[in-house]
């Protein structure tokens, strides 16, 4: 069973860095895909950047050239570096999990991000 546990959220100024992570336990699938969502109040979950173990990683228009994600495979881990960071960035931070194999999806508890301007 897979689980994963995000850390890093917190209260940041306009213009800051924040960087989350997302760590896996138990036994994921060399082929997958991870994913950051974010969810703001009152609106819809919307991705923010996904990475595929095949080497492809894809980012939402706004948050291209300031939202950097990486991995590290031997520790099961996986961040989202923020840079300067806007106050409609203040959102829940979600990873996902996706074994591209089977389609199984594992969502993280969410992390809380919140720029003030």
């Amino acid at each position: 069973q897979v689980q994963l546990v995000e850390s890093g959220g917190g209260l940041v100024q306009a213009g800051g860095s924040l960087r989350l992570s997302c760590a896996a336990s138990g036994t994921t699938n060399s082929a997958n895909a991870f994913g950051w969502y974010r969810q703001a109040p009152g609106k819809l979950r919307e991705l923010v950047a996904v990475m595929s173990s095949r080497g492809s990683t894809n980012y939402a228009d706004s948050v291209k050239g300031r939202f950097t994600s990486s991995r590290d495979n031997a520790k099961k881990t996986v961040f989202l570096q923020m840079n300067s960071l806007k106050a409609e960035d203040t959102a829940d931070y979600y990873c996902k999990y996706t074994d591209l194999n089977t389609g199984l999806e594992v969502w993280g508890q969410g992390t809380l991000v919140t720029v003030s301007s």
